[in-house]
C-alpha cells in the first residue's frame, strides 16, 4: 500500500509503542523517517531497525511539552533532511484521576503534551508542505476523545481537542493539496495500557465486538494508508481503529 519513496515523515513519540510502529511502517513504504522523542537511546534503536532493513532515518531529541525543543528539533530535521511532508503527531501521556481530585498540574501536563504540541508541530512543518503543495498530517487521537472515560477528563479533553484541531486545519490547507486526518485507536496493547488493572482490561475486552485488543501495527497500517496517495481525497476525517468498540 502506498509508495512513499521520496517523502520525509516526522513521527513524534517514535521511541516506543504506536509511534515506533508507525515509523517502521512508513519506512517500509519507502519514506525517510525523522524520529522524534525524549529518549535518544530508544530512538537510536528504532533508527537501527529501519536502517538495517534498508531504510533511511535520523534521530532528533524532542520533548513535545517544550516549545523550544519542538522548534529546534524540527529546524534540525528540515536542515538535515531537506523537507517534512508527512507529520504524525503521536506523542502523548496520561495523568488519570477523578475530576474532584484532578490537580491543575496534571490537567496542564496532559493538555500541553497531547494537544498544544500538535498545534506547535503543525505550525513548524506547514511551510515545507505549502512550498511543495503536498502534505499529510495525521493526528493520533483516541476512542475516549469521542466517548469519554471515567478518570480521564484531561486525556479525553486533549484527544477531543485533537479532533477539532484536525478538522479546522484540514479546512485551512485543503486548497494546497495537504490533507489532515486523525486516527482514533481503541484499546491497543502498548506499554501505556500494560499498566492498567487486569479488571479494567477484562471489562474493556467485553466492549470490543471483534473480541481482541488491537496492536500497534493495526494503528500503523491506518496511518500508512492516510499518508499514501490512495488517501488523497480524504481529509478532516477521524479513522476509528477500535475493533468496533465505538461505531458511527
Amino acid at each position: 500500500m502506498g509508495d512513499l519513496k521520496g517523502h520525509v515523515a516526522l513521527v513524534t513519540g517514535a521511541s516506543q509503542g504506536i509511534g515506533r510502529a508507525c515509523a517502521l511502517r512508513l519506512a517500509k513504504a519507502g519514506a525517510t523517517l525523522a524520529l522524534a522523542a525524549r529518549n535518544q537511546q530508544k530512538l537510536a534503536e528504532v533508527c537501527g531497525e529501519i536502517t538495517s532493513a534498508g531504510g533511511q532515518a535520523a534521530v532528533f531529541k524532542m520533548d513535545v511539552a517544550n516549545e523550544d525543543e519542538i522548534k529546534s528539533a524540527i529546524k534540525a530535521a528540515l536542515s538535515q533532511l531537506g523537507k517534512i511532508d508527512i507529520l504524525v503527531n503521536n506523542a502523548g501521556i496520561t495523568r488519570d484521576q477523578l475530576i474532584l481530585r484532578l490537580k491543575r498540574a496534571d490537567w496542564d501536563a496532559v493538555l500541553n503534551t497531547n494537544l498544544t504540541s500538535a498545534y506547535l508541530t503543525i505550525q513548524q512543518v506547514l511551510s515545507s508542505m505549502l512550498k511543495q503543495r503536498w502534505g499529510r498530517i495525521i493526528n493520533i487521537t483516541s476512542v475516549f476523545g469521542r466517548m469519554g472515560q471515567v478518570g480521564q477528563a484531561n486525556y479525553a479533553s486533549s484527544k477531543a481537542g485533537l479532533i477539532g484541531l484536525t478538522m479546522a486545519i484540514a479546512r485551512e490547507v485543503a486548497s494546497r493539496n495537504i490533507t489532515v486526518n486523525a486516527v482514533a485507536p481503541g484499546f491497543i496493547e502498548t506499554a501505556m495500557t500494560a499498566e492498567l488493572p487486569a479488571d479494567f482490561k477484562e471489562n474493556a475486552l467485553k466492549l470490543i465486538p471483534l473480541g481482541r485488543v488491537g496492536t500497534d501495527e493495526d494503528v500503523a497500517n491506518a496511518v500508512a494508508f492516510l499518508a499514501s496517495e490512495e488517501a488523497g481525497y480524504i481529509t478532516g476525517h477521524v479513522l476509528n481503529v477500535n475493533g468496533g468498540m465505538l461505531m458511527g
